[in-house]
């Protein structure tokens, strides 16, 4: 298997950790994808993560 194959299979597994809300595994599968290959589309979905984990801590601070 390629990097870019493995990859491609770490932001699907990682994806279908963020359909579960299991934030913690989305993000690090996505981490491991990037590292195998820095123009996956796991960067664009960890930003996503990274967003949506942004606000809910600014929503917990400020209610």
């Amino acid at each position: 298997m390629t990097d870019q194959e493995q990859a491609e299979a770490l932001y699907q597994q990682g994806n279908q950790y963020r359909k579960q809300s299991d934030w913690q595994h989305a993000l690090e599968c996505y981490h491991r994808a990037i590292e195998l290959d820095p123009s996956s589309p796991a960067v664009k979905a960890k930003e996503m993560v990274d967003n949506i984990l942004a606000y809910y801590c600014k929503a917990m601070f400020n209610p």
